[in-house]
């Protein structure tokens, strides 16, 4: 997905909510600053500060980065430079309450997330090599073929072995939440 996508998205979801700049700052923890340079493609936000953005507008993370291939099998990819690459394997649904990814790491590489909304559950299922999941504060070893379920609602994180690793993350949100009856 290109930069102007995700801005797009946010001056969308931004326009809806008929908030400004400074309000939106105010519930996401993202600066004025930031938020009008995303708005304007001067910036390309990080994982974590969409998360940000998702978590204070109660919106799942693919209502601000696009919809993935569904039924069709074409993903959408998503290159966060420093970060992550995420495919949006099935963008959020709301009769489910979820959304699922594929998200590649490097070798060796790392990634911690801050807690996601009340009640947020994620699932991660190894497709290939070896990820190590931050869960209550301990990194839990998982191979190829191996999953684990964990409240996002609390620091968490992933980190591959060697030679790299990709997985499944499914995110569930509760179905009394405003995400899972509004978005």
């Amino acid at each position: 997905m290109e930069p102007d996508e995700i801005t797009l998205k946010l001056r969308d979801v931004r326009s809806a909510s008929g908030l400004s700049l400074s309000k939106v700052a105010k519930l996401t923890g993202v600066s004025k600053a930031m938020l009008g340079q995303i708005e304007r493609g001067e910036s390309s936000p990080t994982i974590s500060t969409l998360w940000k953005i998702a978590k204070g507008f109660q919106l799942p993370l693919s209502a601000l980065i696009g919809s993935g291939g569904g039924e069709t099998g074409v993903f959408q990819t998503v290159t966060f430079p420093g970060s992550i690459e995420v495919k949006i394997v099935f963008p959020f649904d709301p009769v489910l309450g979820a959304e699922t990814f594929h998200v590649a790491l490097r070798p060796g590489q790392s990634y911690e997330s801050a807690a996601h909304a009340g009640g947020v559950t994620e699932e991660v299922f190894v497709l290939n090599g070896a990820v190590e999941v931050l869960k209550d504060g301990n990194w839990v070893p998982l191979m190829a073929g191996q999953g684990l379920r964990f409240a996002a609602d609390l620091p968490h994180g992933y980190r591959a072995g060697a030679d790299g690793a990709a997985f499944l993350n499914m995110h569930h949100y509760p179905q009394t939440s405003p995400v899972a009856s509004e978005a």
